[in-house]
């Protein structure tokens, strides 16, 4: 086992490059880009690549999933998307995700690295946390048990914290927010118009911090 080493999924976002600061302090860095079809000029992919370059991984690689395009939006919807008065369930999002976690693992195994580490962050709230805490719990037991990788574990270090914690956490890891892209649209600047970009000004305000992406494109 390469115990210096860990793969992290990283997509270009702000709890990526967290994860990966976080995980560089402790292993060498293999980090892992999924896409559903190659996008040239995609803003997510360039946040990727810049990161690269800021952690200057031991690896880096882009795996290709085109199959999970075939299943785009057909999964059951979380309820707090029409009424917030449910928890949103963590199922369909951990289904999601779990492609994701076993093409990691794979690499994780061909490198014996050990450790995967995962941006996830549902926040402190008890049914959310309850229910992806449980499946990290099963995913670790697969992988240790039956796949019979017993040093390797996933780590989800954010999965407890609120947005704003998340971005404090990253100040304190010097992760490189100006690298990082949260808008949903795929125009040269952020919108800052968009949810993405109202959840990314909204845990910064909360933190207490300016965020170096207004900084560095000169941002209102």
């Amino acid at each position: 086992m390469a115990k210096d080493l860990a793969i992290i999924l990283n997509n270009g976002s702000i709890n990526s490059a967290v994860a990966t600061a976080l995980a560089a302090q402790k292993y060498r860095p293999v980090m892992l880009h999924v896409e559903i079809a190659p996008q040239p000029g995609s803003r997510t992919r360039a946040a990727y690549d810049q990161q690269v370059a800021h952690f200057k991984p031991y690896r880096e690689h882009s795996l290709v999933m085109p199959f999970l395009s075939l299943l785009a939006g057909t999964g059951p919807k979380p309820q707090a998307m029409t009424d917030p008065r449910h928890p949103a369930l963590r199922g369909p999002q951990m289904q999601e995700l779990l492609p994701l976690v076993a093409g990691a693992v794979r690499f994780a195994a061909h490198y014996q690295a050990a450790a995967v580490y995962l941006g996830l962050c549902v926040g402190p709230h008890g049914d959310e946390l309850a229910q992806a805490t449980e499946y990290g719990q099963v995913w670790n037991e697969l992988i240790q048990l039956p796949c019979n990788l017993p040093e390797m574990e996933i780590v989800m270090p954010l999965l407890e914290l609120e947005p704003w914690q998340v971005v404090e956490t990253g100040f304190q890891v010097a992760t490189p927010f100006e690298k990082t892209w949260s808008c949903m649209e795929e125009s040269g600047e952020p919108c800052w118009a968009c949810r993405g970009c109202r959840a990314r000004e909204a845990a910064f305000h909360q933190a207490g911090k300016q965020d170096p992406m207004r900084v560095v494109r000169g941002g209102r």
